[in-house]
């Protein structure tokens, strides 16, 4: 299962942008069936770093969009592996405090094997973190190549998937036609 999850403040303007993504995605994975053991699940996390470590446990992948002040141009989009983001807590007795870049360190401490190895997180340049409960344009054009680039990824995981599924029947076929047994199909080869 790929777990998605939308990371930011809607009421901030274009730190909503990574909840904007998760929005966006629903809408456009609604109308599609995945076979079960290729879900996708989509999660809006809005700012809670525990519902994203909780989210990802036993997902195969994760992926996090968040918004990002790196001093580039807004609506610049940046992929990074969650590995490379990934920081322990500060000590803190605040929860607002745990965010998602500390929910990959415990996740993966605390859930060890059932935490995702495959993390990708995408980060949207934000041009204005004022309050306000809309994108700004580049940042909503980002938002958008975003959704895109995960739908390719979808579909990129839906083909993998066909295809293992046809080369675990074709493997099938031929251990059965070299013992000289019946097909899967329940025919000579």
């Amino acid at each position: 299962m790929l777990a998605i999850i939308g990371c930011g403040n809607t009421n901030r303007s274009d730190d909503g942008a990574g909840v904007v993504v998760a929005q966006r995605l629903r809408a456009r994975l609604a109308a599609r069936s995945l076979p079960e053991e290729r879900a996708v699940r989509v999660l809006d996390a809005g700012t809670d770093g525990m519902a994203v470590m909780f989210a990802a446990r036993g997902a195969e992948a994760l992926i996090i969009v968040d918004a990002a002040q790196t001093g580039s141009e807004p609506g610049a989009v940046f992929e990074i592996p969650g590995h490379a983001l990934e920081a322990p807590p500060r000590d803190s007795y605040n929860l607002h405090d745990f965010r998602w870049d500390h929910a990959l360190y415990a996740g993966r401490r605390i859930y060890g094997e059932a935490f995702p190895s495959d993390v990708t997180v995408y980060l949207i340049e934000a041009a204005s973190l004022a309050l306000g409960l809309t994108l700004s344009p580049p940042v909503a054009a980002a938002a958008d190549r975003v959704v895109d680039m995960i739908m390719a990824r979808i579909a990129d995981r839906s083909e993998a998937a066909h295809a293992d599924a046809a080369s675990d029947g074709d493997d099938a076929l031929q251990e059965a036609s070299r013992r000289g047994g019946p097909s899967p199909m329940g025919k000579a080869p």
